[in-house]
């Protein structure tokens, strides 16, 4: 494995005390690494974890940790080497996967929550990539490097919905110019806390490092990426949520997420942007262990044959579970 992708993670206040081995997957998954606890504690096993002492300088090579129980301390600073992953390493794996569309050029898919779009380490298996290797073989774009197979875009691993996959480079080549000049139209559906005001909005605010919290990423002053959302409100449960469209511009990681956080409605169920507690005026409501976003509405130019193709998905049961009772609540 000669290339390698080295990230570094200080411990801050709100992560003291916790597992080694938690901590590095909230870590990882903040900075864009799926990856499984087991996968971590592998890692850490197996010598590709080191803590440094960063009084030292950065010379300091740092001292293995070799148990994933350890308890983080605060200022304490933890460097893992994730080594590539080869397209050796990409089993395919029979995993059902609900084909919205697919022709010789490419596949529209409605991905579940809580399945990974591509291989990192940890989580070499499982993943959306796997089940494609199974369901197409070996044809499949390789533009995103060898790891990630015919993915053009992706969304969280705990959100569900719409992605498109290429089959071949010249699709992917197609695709990947239409999310850079931002013509991709995507909506999302979102259950926030709250109810935004006004009800139609356009929040725009660059995307960068958290300034504190490193592990996440916050609407920021200097270097962020630009990132647009446009919002309407579809329908509000008193003064306690609302379900939210929301229509994305530009495409950055935990976009939608960090900017309805960023006007004071986060995403319900939101373990990194989210708020505990009681609704307004609904009380304590029992909510999935994920973000209830969902990836609703998908449109693109057909990259070969130009023909504008647009796709919907119907919102999943389990937030669906969650409108019917705030429905059955009366609150609208």
């Amino acid at each position: 494995m000669s290339q390698h992708d080295v990230r570094r993670f200080e411990v801050e206040a709100g992560s003291e005390g916790q597992r080694l081995d938690v901590f590095l997957v909230e870590a990882l998954g903040a900075a864009g690494v799926d990856c499984s606890r087991a996968g971590v504690q592998r890692w850490i096993k197996e010598g590709f974890v080191t803590r440094r002492n960063e009084e030292r300088g950065s010379e300091e090579r740092g001292v293995l940790e070799a148990n994933p129980a350890k308890k983080t301390r605060v200022g304490e600073v933890f460097v893992v080497d994730l080594p590539e992953i080869k397209a050796s390493e990409l089993v395919a794996e029979d995993i059902p996967l609900e084909v919205v569309y697919e022709d010789g050029d490419l596949l529209v898919l409605n991905k579940p929550a809580g399945m990974t779009v591509h291989p990192a380490p940890g989580n070499f298996t499982g993943t959306l990539v796997q089940a494609l290797l199974h369901h197409c073989g070996a044809t499949l774009s390789g533009m995103n490097g060898e790891a990630r197979p015919g993915i053009v875009h992706r969304i969280d691993k705990d959100t569900s919905g719409l992605l498109v996959v290429a089959k071949h480079d010249a699709a992917h080549r197609g695709l990947g110019k239409q999310f850079m000049r931002h013509d991709i139209h995507r909506v999302y559906l979102a259950l926030v806390r709250g109810v935004p005001a006004p009800a139609v909005g356009r929040i725009e605010g660059a995307i960068g490092r958290h300034p504190v919290h490193r592990m996440r990423r916050a609407v920021v002053a200097k270097g962020g990426k630009d990132a647009v959302t446009h919002y309407k409100v579809l329908e509000r449960f008193g003064e306690g949520a609302a379900l939210v469209e929301c229509k994305l511009e530009t495409g950055r990681t935990h976009q939608i997420r960090v900017h309805m956080a960023h006007i004071g409605h986060p995403l319900l169920g939101d373990p990194m942007y989210g708020r505990p507690g009681a609704l307004k005026g609904l009380g304590a409501l029992e909510l999935p262990k994920r973000q209830l976003l969902h990836a609703a509405e998908l449109g693109f130019e057909h990259p070969m044959t130009g023909e504008w193709l647009e796709f919907t998905a119907e919102i999943p049961a389990d937030i669906g579970g969650v409108l019917a009772v705030l429905r059955g609540q009366g609150q609208k």
